[in-house]
């Protein structure tokens, strides 16, 4: 499949990036814009909206992505500035770590899987009237898989992938196309850079402007997962076929992270006298 037929579905297209002012949505919003289409720019850092927008000459609409009202503001005002959404890229995120909080509970679930649940109820009516429309969560491999060191990532990442597989099973046959994007390790900020995050991406780091040329080129076939790395598919398979045997597979991973962090302790508390006696 070639960058051009992907990009033959975007030309002169109406699309929205979230979470589009750093990172894989800036990357997007970038290619999308190359690849021909009005590009609406949200991001709740206002700054970093504008900033992206103006990169591209696209549309600046800073503000929320995951409330209710925020959600709602947005769609409308894309609506607006487009004549219509053609599509949609739920692509904000939060990571919070290791954080147990209900706080860090609450945001994850709010912008990983609510603000999709959100947009997809504002723009459903639209699409299935016109009977076309194109809704691309960006997921991860976490949420096919999971990811050590990070509950909450890791759970609403799995609520991510399940709604935008319940989705495409309820309106794929009347017009709505959806797609789930499961990167594994992609340089942006939100890449863990403690113990776990070093032990588990050991190597095969993407480029967030690689994993937003697999987006594009990935529109031209349809298919639900789009996955960076193909080698995820693999793991999701042997996750299924055989669970136990997978789990003790992370069980390992898990000590050697432990072993990880322990060692990063040792040598912080040695470089800073914490050792003398």
């Amino acid at each position: 499949m070639t960058d051009k037929a992907g990009s033959a579905h975007l030309r002169d297209a109406g699309v929205v990036v979230t979470g589009a002012g750093n990172g894989i949505g800036r990357a997007l919003a970038h290619r999308l814009a190359q690849d021909g289409a009005r590009v609406v720019v949200n991001d709740l850092d206002a700054d970093a909206c504008i900033r992206v927008a103006d990169e591209i000459g696209g549309i600046a609409v800073p503000g929320d992505a995951a409330g209710d009202q925020g959600v709602t503001d947005l769609v409308a005002r894309s609506r607006a500035a487009l004549g219509g959404v053609d599509v949609w890229f739920a692509n904000a995120g939060v990571e919070t770590g290791a954080a147990g909080t209900e706080a860090a509970w609450q945001l994850s679930w709010d912008v990983n899987v609510m603000g999709h649940v959100r947009a997809a109820r504002e723009l459903l009516p639209e699409w299935l009237e016109r009977g076309t429309g194109r809704f691309v969560v960006t997921a991860s491999a976490a949420g096919l898989l999971t990811m050590l060191g990070s509950p909450a990532y890791s759970v609403t990442k799995h609520a991510a992938v399940a709604h935008a597989e319940w989705l495409s099973a309820t309106y794929g046959e009347k017009g709505v196309i959806v797609q789930c994007v499961c990167p594994q390790g992609v340089s942006t900020d939100l890449l863990p850079t403690d113990a776990a995050g070093r032990v588990i991406f050991e190597s095969g780091v993407l480029t967030a402007e690689e994993v937003a040329a697999d987006i594009v080129e990935a529109l031209a076939h349809d298919r639900f997962l789009i996955l960076p790395h193909p080698e995820v598919a693999d793991y999701y398979l042997r996750r299924a076929s055989d669970p136990d045997r997978w789990l003790r597979a992370m069980r390992r991973m898990q000590d050697r992270i432990e072993v990880a962090a322990r060692e990063e302790v040792r040598v912080r508390s040695s470089s800073s006298g914490g050792g003398r006696r």
